[in-house]
């Protein structure tokens, strides 16, 4: 699995400020000693005594530490070019993408263009680019059971609660010092974050192109214009055809789970700067399992209905679906931890009641309860971990740490660890299995 290379997004933030910070604090010792060695220290020479100096010493004196002064900025401007080359050679660097292909032709499309829906204008269902967040504590609108997801960077945990994105989808952000796009297709109940990258020197953000692909958003970005399906994260047309965005994890989860578990997080706030009726579903009755997808041309694949929950999750040599329905099937008590591997690697799936559907009822928080589902590696310190549900909670059958959905010990031995990500996402079938046609399905236990 890809769960290595998602878990090192979140150290990113931090070796970016201490790179800076080592690289601030040499650049300030080196311009002070450059501009002091050779000043007359005043706590040793007197008012009288600096008026009964050579007038023409005293000049020569200034011009010395003026020329000095030009020179340590010089000097700093020269340090400040070499560590942004070295922080461009480093790891923990953000990831910039080749636009060598958009010179000259443009890069053949990789999917025939007559498939790609235009349904309304760019940017009609308006992305956010300037979200506005709020703690934990001030939330007063959010129901227990509604639906967020949850992202966290470095020690910054946010929110972004679905009642908000399902009508803007984009939200262009920056979470513990990492430039991300937090995005969800209501079509597709697909909530996915990436990276956001850097074009020709410059962080590029990301709104609605107005159109589907396979019934997915496919979003763009503002520096090129080149068209990128949510569900892959690869650009499909547009000079960056081929590209590739790098997935940051995400879940979604219960309110009342992300507030338990981060009391010190933030949330997107509703105050977004449009109006819109937050809180209600523009989409009411869409996951109704017999209902057929919306503006879906292609056929669906029948090993399961079409608006079926699954939990997607892929690795280098496989990709397999667990459908919720026997997520739930597997249960122990509220709770199901299924040990499995995907690809021959190990992989831990949870699911977990209490959670509301974002695209049943005309009100969120009211809507039927669909669960939640996430996937992590159980590989932890040179060892494979086995878990278990015991007594309505989540334990390893190594150490009996107790673990909550985010991956994340709470009680034992390994309290404080955490399990990396597995590159998994929530999705309805029919969209999972256009993009992953040669997916297998989870058989159950």
């Amino acid at each position: 699995m890809k769960a290595r290379r998602l878990a090192a997004v979140e150290r990113r933030g931090a070796i970016r400020r201490i790179q800076w910070s080592l690289v601030a604090v040499a650049s300030t010792a080196l311009l002070g000693f450059l501009l002091f060695r050779d000043v007359p220290n005043a706590s040793r020479t007197s008012v009288s005594d600096m008026r009964d100096e050579d007038s023409l010493n005293s000049a020569r004196g200034w011009k010395r530490v003026t020329l000095k002064a030009v020179a340590g900025l010089i000097v700093l401007g020269v340090l400040g070019v070499a560590s942004i080359a070295l922080l461009a050679q480093v790891g923990g660097n953000s990831p910039h993408l080749d636009t060598r292909a958009g010179e000259g032709a443009e890069p053949a499309p990789l999917v025939d263009p007559s498939e790609i829906r235009e349904i309304v204008a760019r940017d009609a269902i308006p992305a956010l680019d300037q979200p506005r967040f709020i703690s934990v504590g001030a939330v007063e609108w959010l129901a227990e059971r509604e639906p967020v997801i949850e992202i966290e960077i470095d020690g910054d945990a946010r929110a972004y609660p679905l009642q908000i994105l399902t009508w803007h989808e984009i939200v262009n952000d920056t979470i513990g010092g990492t430039p991300v796009i937090v995005t969800f297709c209501p079509l597709c109940n697909t909530a996915i974050a990436f990276e956001r990258p850097s074009i020709e020197g410059e962080r590029t953000t990301f709104g609605t192109s107005g159109s589907l692909y396979n019934s997915n958003l496919v979003m763009y970005d503002r520096a090129t214009k080149s068209y990128w399906p949510q569900a892959t994260g690869q650009a499909i047309t547009g000079p960056l055809t081929g590209q590739q965005l790098e997935r940051i994890p995400a879940q979604i989860v219960a309110w009342s789970d992300f507030r338990d578990a981060f009391p010190d997080g933030k949330v997107l706030s509703r105050d977004t700067g449009h109006n819109r009726n937050y809180g209600t579903n523009p989409y009411p009755g869409y996951d109704d399992v017999d209902n057929p997808p919306f503006l879906f041309e292609g056929e669906v694949d029948g090993r399961l209905a079409a608006v079926e929950r699954v939990l997607g999750v892929q690795s280098e040599d496989e990709v397999v679906a667990f459908p919720y329905f026997r997520l739930q099937r597997a249960a122990d008590g509220e709770l199901a931890a299924v040990n499995t591997r995907v690809g021959g690697e190990p992989a831990l799936i949870l699911w977990k009641p209490g959670v509301t559907s974002a695209l049943d009822g005309a009100e969120i928080a009211t809507s039927k309860d669909v669960g939640a589902a996430a996937a992590f590696d159980r590989d932890l310190g040179g060892r494979t971990l086995k878990f278990e549900v015991r007594n309505g909670q989540i334990l390893d059958t190594s150490t009996s740490s107790v673990w909550n959905v985010f991956g994340r010990a709470i009680s034992g031995p390994l309290r404080g660890r955490r399990l990396s990500a597995a590159e998994a996402f929530d999705t309805f079938w029919f969209d999972w299995a256009a993009f992953h046609p040669s997916t297998s399905i989870w058989p159950g236990e």
